[in-house]
């Protein structure tokens, strides 16, 4: 779903990220002349949750900022002072008017002052040097024992670019292609710093599975635009995959399924229920088995009250998000978007954001995804299906999907519907499943997921 791959802050929330590359430190002769340039690290101190961050002053009046946990790299900052005796910046375009003042102590080398917004104050000490890459254990590192080669094809108008990894030797191996959830995601659908579909990718082949992963629409080396494309787009694009790796020669024709996490589990079954689709198996990773507007509404409403949100403003925020579904229904865009502009006027000035940002997410594929039932595609499914839930998912919660999921796969001859106990939307161990989570846990993919699936894969195409 689109919070599913919702970049959530612990201190302030985007909808989009600048994403650059960040400087390198200034040299010894800069620093003694102006001390406070060059690159800093520290961590602000919110009460639980320390979040990790890395400014670079490149000049009296520039610099940016870096949030490893976040994804966030070289995002520019505002408001930028550099003088020893008081050292500033803003983030532009968040609520809460987040910013930092404070001042150089020569005698520690190090700034020291406090992080401000929407009217919470937390310590942030910062000293010199480049902030560290937040711990990813299970990343899959180079050299890998499998083939990786870089690929691309055709989907309609547009060229799609992937990796495919396949086992050394001839085959034919059974393959899988993985379908990102909803917003721009690259192949190894990184979010908040974990590359789940990398590691999932790279647990499969190690199996003896080929694997196909794709940048989507307007990512990386794939063309086309994810915001002003539909249902019929993006499932035409993971049918393009299908087709790409049924003309591989090392890749069994009959024994080629799909993945999908999140709203990729919408667009899955879309491709697997058609008949001429060739599809042999369906795994879905918290794929919603209700409407959109009715997973949107729902997340909401558990994701404020695991904020801590009052149950006022809860409540305020449900009615906000029913009502933008209910013009979507219609696919009125610009209804849409002058009504979360009337939403947002609304909002204590603090709160507010850019109409800019505030309307970026209101487009298409939101609307395709307001409006998508997936029952029709689960209830025709006739091939092996294997749903599961994290138990602390907030976002396609494992309590209105389940049964439902059940219910539409009841005619399906080889149907497995699981839920994990304690496991968040990414099939994270987690606390709570509070997106803000996200960052924080080193864990990509919970080992058990993994063996899980490989398992039941395992049975079903090795027979």
């Amino acid at each position: 779903m689109r919070s599913g791959r919702l970049v959530t802050f612990v201190l302030f929330a985007v909808a989009a990220t600048v994403v650059g590359c960040s400087s390198g430190s200034s040299d010894s002769d800069t620093e003694q002349s102006a001390p406070t340039l060059g690159e800093w690290h520290g961590q602000i101190e919110i009460p639980d949750h320390p979040l990790a961050l890395g400014v670079n002053f490149t000049d009296a009046s520039s610099a940016t900022i870096d949030i490893p946990a976040q994804g966030l790299s070289g995002a520019p900052l505002k408001e930028v002072r550099t003088d020893p005796e008081a050292v500033e910046f803003a983030i532009a375009a968040i609520p809460g008017d987040p910013r930092f003042r404070g001042r150089f102590d020569a005698e520690t080398e190090t700034i020291v002052g406090d992080f401000t917004q929407s009217g919470q104050s937390f310590p942030l000490r910062l000293a010199r040097g480049k902030v560290e890459e937040p711990a990813r254990p299970q990343e899959p590192k180079p050299p890998f024992p499998y083939k990786s080669e870089d690929v691309t094809y055709r989907s309609g108008d547009i060229t799609i670019a992937g990796t495919l990894t396949a086992p050394e030797g001839a085959g034919p191996f059974p393959a899988v292609l993985l379908i990102t959830g909803s917003g721009p995601q690259d192949r190894d659908e990184q979010i908040v710093g974990h590359k789940p579909f990398l590691l999932i990718a790279d647990t499969l082949t190690r199996a003896g599975y080929a694997v196909l992963r794709a940048d989507d629409r307007g990512v990386g080396g794939t063309g086309g635009d994810l915001e002003e494309s539909n249902y019929t787009d993006l499932s035409g694009d993971a049918a393009a995959g299908v087709g790409f790796l049924r003309g591989r020669s090392e890749i069994d024709p009959t024994r080629i399924g799909l993945f999908g996490h999140s709203e990729g589990g919408y667009l899955a079954p879309l491709v697997a229920a058609r008949p001429d689709s060739g599809v042999a198996f369906v795994v879905l990773m918290a794929g919603p088995a209700v409407p959109g507007s009715e997973v949107l509404i729902e997340q909401n409403r558990l994701i404020g009250a695991a904020t801590g949100t009052p149950p006022e403003e809860v409540d305020t925020r449900v009615r906000q998000t029913t009502e933008l579904v209910d013009v979507l229904k219609r696919n009125d865009i610009e209804g849409a978007q002058d009504l979360v502009r009337r939403q947002n006027a609304e909002l204590p000035e603090d709160q507010r954001v850019s109409d800019e940002q505030l309307t970026a997410g209101i487009n298409p594929i939101l609307a395709a995804l307001v409006n998508y039932d997936p029952a029709p595609a689960l209830s025709a499914l006739r091939v092996p299906v294997f749903a599961f839930y994290g138990g602390h998912d907030l976002q396609v919660p494992a309590a209105q999907s389940e049964q439902p999921m059940r219910e539409h796969l009841a005619a399906d001859p080889d149907a497995t519907v699981h839920v994990f106990p304690g496991l968040n939307h990414l099939m994270q161990p987690a606390p709570t499943g509070n997106p803000s989570e996200y960052a924080g846990i080193e864990t990509t993919v919970a080992p058990e997921v993994l063996t899980y699936v490989t398992d039941w894969l395992d049975q079903r195409t090795r027979k």
